[in-house]
């Protein structure tokens, strides 16, 4: 997969305020906020940066986390983790593979078959129905 590499003015130019914040300061959303964390369509999550598919809806789930979980992305090329030690914490932060855009975070306490939730922050994702 090619990867796209912007400045920061272009991510400023292609990005609202609150995502480059997310995407790319590594911020977070408000739980419960995000216009996906309910949704329960058919089709899948893309980067909302570069519109990689990320994520299917057939492996979203309700975690009650307040943010869209997944218990896999779409296939393990399409994200990448890095140890993030920000806020006195140790966990996984989770970025699209071709961007390297914050997504969110993954955590060992998923459903099986995998036992992992990744926690993305709906903002940092765009819908795309299945036809």
């Amino acid at each position: 997969m090619d990867q796209l590499n912007l400045s920061e003015a272009e991510w400023r130019k292609r990005l609202t305020p609150a995502q480059y914040h997310v995407l790319r300061e590594a911020g977070t959303e408000r739980a419960f906020a995000g216009a996906l964390t309910d949704n329960k369509a058919d089709g899948t999550y893309c980067c909302a940066a570069c519109h990689l598919d990320l994520f299917d809806s057939a492996d979203k789930y309700d975690s009650g986390s307040g943010w869209p979980s997944f218990s896999q992305p779409i296939s393990p090329d399409r994200v990448s983790d890095h140890t993030d030690t920000s806020h006195g914490m140790t966990r996984t932060e989770t970025r699209c593979a071709r961007c390297d855009s914050h997504m969110g975070h993954v955590f060992p306490d998923g459903p099986p078959p995998t036992g992992l939730r990744y926690c993305m922050n709906s903002i940092a994702l765009e819908f795309r129905a299945r036809k």
